[in-house]
């Protein structure tokens, strides 16, 4: 049957997405499922593993049947997935040991911090990672710590690691494969990635024996075939690659100096460096780009509360009815009426990098109301992306100029263009906002020779929307001067 479509599965932190794309890059159908959060204690987050795998195939079953589309149609599978995220799992069985670890949870945060003081140095320069709870290893440790039995097992070679997409992997191949690629490698704080090999000291440091980590390939590369009993069909998976750095190959940032930001779940800015390890004096993660050959590098600013702000305006305080909603509350008031809202549910990320430190929505008076909640909360995802970028820009010694978006809530035209008015910059929004799996897509379509060339089927997508800067620089400065301030408090720092 001739071969039509690439498809991406898209495992992320809080839904499950399955994309068919054609011969041109366009989006043929998809199919999506949520599935449930875990939050067994303040500042964990978990996932049922079996829940990640089922969401997945359901949106693939939905993604066919929408599209009217045979399995046997498709050319080859690219999986993106949410990153960091630990799974352990038995090496007969499949079974996890325990729940997924989420890379939001915060239970190493006090580990993580004893690493700061005795191994930053030592951290930084194999992986190009803060001692962090966000990463994978801590959260190894404490499985292997925690779970009765698993470190014995562990050293026995009966339990295997992944991230989210070796796991998936795994369990598509029947077990046969279990492999990752360099860009999931590199955020697990256990691979070098000057040396691109997993690190014997590292995996001493956090006490995860060597036998449990997946063999690590490039992006687009041979990761077995998806077998006919999960996917209808049996389908070479030709893609491996973590979700940030498959946008950033998807918004076909693919040159040195390109940038992008995701505005998902959290914000998530990367920069391609080209061949240079760029080492950041400003709290930016040094990582790896997907590719498939030798990967590039890249700079990396990560926000932990990016949409789920948005998504707590509408779950939790009812102030909200759709996140669509959220757009039209902002534009319902001229400004925010002097209140700054810093959503710091899990702590700050880059470029502070404060576990410690919790929300604050700052200035209400009598006079607030619901729509200056909603309009300083979308500013704040705004403002945590000017942090990040000035980060950058001090790092480079260099301005930024333009800055590429997509994610969920980047199709908030609000967003957008407050983004645009305090970087100072175009923010351009490609007609495709799912580039995550778009990047998943082209990854594995090269690899399979479906597509030839990514950058021509690019420039024959639809045009992206452009949002240049329309406030004065006195105004910018106005703003950002006072985000700066509520920031002082929320991190009990002393003014000047």
């Amino acid at each position: 049957m001739e071969k039509k479509y690439i498809a991406a599965l898209d495992q992320g932190t809080t839904s499950s997405r399955a994309i068919l794309f054609d011969a041109g890059g366009g989006i043929a159908a998809s199919g999506q499922r949520e599935f449930k959060q875990y939050y067994p204690k303040p500042g964990w987050v978990e996932h049922d593993p079996r829940d990640l795998l089922d969401s997945l195939l359901a949106s693939w079953r939905g993604a066919l049947a929408a599209g009217k589309i045979k399995a046997e149609e498709v050319a080859a599978v690219g999986i993106a997935n949410q990153r960091e995220t630990v799974v352990v799992w038995d090496k007969y069985t499949g079974k996890p040991v325990y729940n997924a670890i989420v890379w939001q949870c915060r239970r190493t945060a006090e580990f993580c911090e004893a690493l700061k003081i005795s191994h930053k140095e030592f951290l930084y320069e194999r992986t190009g990672l803060p001692a962090d709870a966000y990463f994978s290893a801590s959260k190894i440790k404490w499985i292997l710590d925690n779970v009765p039995f698993a470190r014995r097992r562990a050293e026995k070679g009966d339990l295997l690691f992944g991230t989210v997409d070796t796991y998936v992997i795994w369990m598509l191949t029947e077990g046969r494969v279990h492999a990752t690629d360099y860009t999931n490698a590199s955020r697990t704080m256990l691979f070098n990635i000057h040396t691109l090999s997993w690190d014997e000291s590292l995996c001493a440091l956090f006490g995860v024996p060597m036998s449990m980590l997946p063999a690590v390939k490039p992006s687009g590369a041979d990761f077995g075939t998806a077998s006919a009993k999960f996917l209808g069909a049996d389908i070479p998976i030709c893609a491996a690659v973590g979700d940030q750095q498959g946008a950033l190959f998807g918004q076909r940032c693919v040159r040195e100096g390109d940038v992008k930001n995701t505005y998902g779940t959290g914000c998530f800015l990367l920069m391609n460096t080209g061949r240079r390890a760029v080492r950041s004096e400003n709290g930016l993660i040094t990582t790896l780009a997907a590719s498939l050959a030798e990967p590039d590098y890249a700079l990396e600013g990560s926000v932990f509360v990016g949409g789920a702000v948005v998504q707590w305006l509408r779950d939790e305080m009812g102030m909200i009815a759709s996140s669509a909603e959220s757009e039209e509350a902002a534009l319902s008031v001229p400004d925010t009426g002097g209140v700054c809202f810093v959503p710091a549910f899990v702590g700050l990320g880059a470029p502070y990098w404060d576990s410690d430190c919790r929300g604050m929505i700052y200035g209400i008076t009598r006079g607030t109301h619901r729509a200056h909640i909603v309009r300083a909360a979308l500013e704040s995802i705004a403002l945590q992306t000017f942090d990040v970028v000035h980060a950058m820009e001090q790092d480079l010694r260099a301005n930024i100029a333009k800055l590429c978006a997509d994610g969920g809530a980047s199709a908030n035209d609000f967003l957008m263009q407050f983004q645009a008015d305090m970087l100072g910059v175009p923010v351009e929004r490609p007609a495709v906002t799912e580039t995550t799996a778009l990047g998943a897509a082209y990854l594995a379509g090269q690899f399979a020779g479906f597509y030839r060339d990514p950058d021509d089927v690019a420039a024959g997508a639809a045009p992206p929307k452009l949002f240049v800067p329309q406030t004065d620089d006195a105004s910018r400065a106005e703003k950002l001067s006072m985000w700066e301030s509520v920031l002082d408090r929320v991190l009990l720092r002393k003014n000047g």
